[in-house]
């Protein structure tokens, strides 16, 4: 009996169960490749990215080259974010080196959402999807057991069917759930290291405004 066979003498619930796993599958692999495509990318920009802005004449220098480099856009809205509020309004209160902290922590904060966006899902399928198939499981072998009390003999081959094919969901459940849950924790090893450089980077650059204007290199 094939998959197709399984799922269409199957019940609603028994239906609802496969259903579920499939859309936690899909969505789970859809992540995973494209989050693994972003952060190979993101990792390669950022360090481009530090490099050129160290090697750069002036900010307005700094700039242009990391529109060049930065295409997750994780840096750029950093500098951006140090031209800071006019006077007369709240979010230009206090000195200098306060300002710079409160931007940079908010563009800071923006592209670690970008980098943890898909996190959730992986843990969510890699927590959940045993248990679904788990309830696929116990709701297949409950009927199973039914029709073999109505049938009013046991046998091994009654037994074994139904149970088997019952079983197929506590295996589809883990099928989904260990994968989301390899990939959580090596695309999170990842965001973790671009997440050091990130912050590594805002920092040094607010220090360096900090300190007053920018000399120009010749």
């Amino acid at each position: 009996m094939n998959a197709v066979q399984l799922f269409l003498q199957g019940d609603a619930v028994t239906q609802a169960v496969a259903l579920i796993l499939l859309f936690m599958s899909v969505a789970s692999w859809v992540v995973i490749l494209w989050k693994a495509w972003l952060l190979r990318r993101a990792g390669g920009d950022v360090a481009r990215c530090t490099a050129a802005f160290w090697q750069s004449a002036s900010l307005a220098d700094a700039q242009e080259k990391l529109k060049a480099f930065d295409r997750e856009d994780l840096l750029a809205p950093m500098l951006a974010a140090t031209r800071l509020q006019e006077a007369g309004t709240l979010a230009a209160a206090g000195d200098r080196s306060q300002q710079l902290t409160r931007v940079l922590r908010d563009a800071l904060h923006g592209a670690l959402a970008k980098l943890q966006y898909g996190q959730v899902l992986l843990a969510t399928v890699g927590s959940t999807a045993p248990f679904v198939g788990l309830l696929g499981t116990v709701w297949g072998i409950y009927h199973a057991l039914i029709g073999i009390a109505s049938a009013g003999q046991v046998t091994i081959d009654k037994i074994s069917g139904p149970v088997g094919e019952s079983l197929v969901m506590t295996a589809a459940g883990l099928a989904v759930a260990i994968p989301a849950v390899l990939a959580y924790n090596v695309l999170g090893r990842s965001i973790g290291r671009i997440e050091a450089d990130l912050e590594g980077f805002a920092r040094d650059l607010r220090e360096l405004l900090a300190a007053g204007p920018l000399p120009q290199l010749p």
